[in-house]
């Protein structure tokens, strides 16, 4: 199996606009971050995790020519806006999309992408279905087995994905315990870590290797990373031996 992080940046992605910060300016591709977004493959079947704003450069970036589902963590800007995007899978495939989504999610989608769902689309329009996603209920999409696991955005639930040793989870502030417990033995974990500074709803830097150290993976990559946060120089120098900063184009295999 193998996870591909597609993106790793928070919702303006990295480079900001505007901004002549390090991070920003910095030569190093790694420290440049499309919206964050990955891809799930076991050679066969490919699973691709939200469709943000970046999603049709990152397809073309890691060559994807199928796609058999996606799955979405929930309902932001920069996890579900580039669902237009699935139309040359619709075309190549000759298959109506299936995403994976909470009944809230859902809502949204019908809400703002209403022309993706109708009977009788217009040409060319987008073709998606909603299939059912609960929290500790396991899917299978073709031969990869997901489990959902629920977190806290705030006020906002999320979800999470744990696929074998490896556990993916983003936009993430507070987990239950009986819902960490889910994750724990994972050897491979990818978690948000915003920036140094205490956030509303997204972890800060400690409070994600605080979870880091709870869960303890035998690795952790951190996602959805600001400009605030550092360089990945800098940074990779002072995290643990077991941590590290994602970058766009990783891929985690198990």
């Amino acid at each position: 199996m193998k996870a591909t992080l597609l993106g790793t940046g928070t919702s303006q992605g990295v480079p900001v606009i505007g901004c002549r910060c390090e991070v920003c300016m910095s030569p190093n591709p790694h420290d440049s971050r499309f919206r964050t977004s990955a891809l799930i493959t076991d050679g066969k079947t490919n699973v691709l995790i939200d469709c943000g704003p970046d999603m049709r450069q990152q397809m073309l970036r890691i060559g994807i020519a199928h796609l058999d589902a996606i799955l979405l963590t929930h309902e932001h800007n920069d996890h579900i806006i580039g669902l237009d995007e699935i139309r040359p899978f619709n075309f190549l495939q000759n298959m109506i999309m299936p995403f994976w989504a909470t009944d809230r999610v859902k809502a949204e989608l019908y809400r703002r992408f209403s022309f993706a769902f109708e009977e009788e689309p217009y040409p060319g329009a987008p073709r998606a279905k909603v299939e059912p996603l609960e929290k500790n209920k396991s899917v299978t999409i073709g031969g990869i087995n997901i489990l959902p696991i629920e977190a806290s955005h705030g006020q906002m639930p999320v979800m999470a994905f744990r696929v074998g040793d490896f556990t993916y989870m983003t936009d993430v502030k507070f987990i239950e315990p009986d819902q960490i417990d889910l994750i724990k033995g994972t050897r491979y974990l990818v978690i948000n870590a915003l920036r140094r500074e205490e956030h509303h709803s997204h972890l800060s830097l400690s409070e994600a290797l605080q979870l880091i150290e709870q869960i303890n993976p035998e690795m952790a990559y951190l996602t959805h990373i600001s400009h605030h946060l550092g360089t990945e120089a800098n940074l990779n120098k002072e995290l643990p031996a077991n941590v590290k900063l994602g970058y766009d184009g990783m891929e985690i295999i198990w």
